[in-house]
């Protein structure tokens, strides 16, 4: 024994060292993600600030962060099942304007069996089929390529579909004066195939139904379809070019 007093017993020291930092916990704790598994003894004393300034449990925490993440992922399968819903009704009704096309025997059901499909079975509510040549058929629509060129020149590119807002002279030639004061947005596609020349023209009131950027697979197809029954019908046709 001796007289002098004793130093106390060393405390450990409460603040972590350098590298056992934030960024290290929580790099081993995605390298471990099962760590409070075998140390749930740990749970009762973690919490997590909550938005109301209350506090949660890790677990509550995670179960709130997965149900957001559920809700948000129905949401987006929700999305998809209507697009792909919308897509198959589109399908069946090109479907059967396909196999109408096929079917016709002559120019004018070509031309009525497009006119009546789109404005019918797709409800677009202004449509205009116009075909190109020197000489004039007595069914449907037909301007000189001269013509169609002049007007509508920037549109005709071949394999290519513009969607958007036209200018009016565009509109009037596709679609005259007085359906054009009541156009909002447009989808237009050349029809081309052997000689035979075209365009294919629908339209919205509202102004952002046909954006630039939307999809027109289903228009392209029915044009692609369209120009290849018509030459079996036609003849003495010129080029656009």
């Amino acid at each position: 024994m001796t007289d002098q007093p004793q130093a106390p017993a060393a405390k450990p020291d409460p603040t972590p060292s350098a590298d056992l930092d934030a960024a290290a916990v929580a790099a081993y704790l995605e390298a471990h993600p099962d760590f409070f598994v075998d140390h749930d003894e740990l749970l009762p004393a973690m919490r997590i600030p909550h938005q109301r300034g209350d506090t949660v449990s890790l677990v509550e925490r995670q179960m709130k962060i997965l149900r957001e993440r559920n809700i948000e992922m129905r949401h987006r399968l929700s999305q998809l099942m209507d697009v792909a819903r919308d897509n198959d009704r589109l399908f069946d009704k090109t479907r059967r304007l396909i196999l109408a096309l096929m079917d016709a025997s002559s120019l004018e059901e070509v031309v009525m069996s497009v006119e009546d499909s789109l404005r019918q079975d797709f409800q677009v509510p202004f449509v205009s089929l116009i075909l190109f040549s020197d000489n004039a058929m007595p069914v449907g629509r037909w301007v000189s390529a001269a013509e169609a060129q002049g007007a509508i020149g920037g549109l005709l590119s071949e394999g290519k579909s513009v969607s958007g807002n036209l200018r009016e002279h565009e509109l009037d030639f596709l679609f005259g004066e007085e359906q054009r004061k009541q156009i909002g947005s447009t989808a237009v596609v050349a029809l081309a195939h052997q000689g035979m020349h075209g365009v294919l023209a629908i339209a919205s009131r509202d102004p952002q139904h046909y954006k630039s950027s939307v999809g027109t697979l289903f228009l392209n197809y029915i044009a692609e379809v369209t120009g290849r029954v018509l030459p079996r019908f036609t003849h003495s046709l010129r080029s656009v070019r």
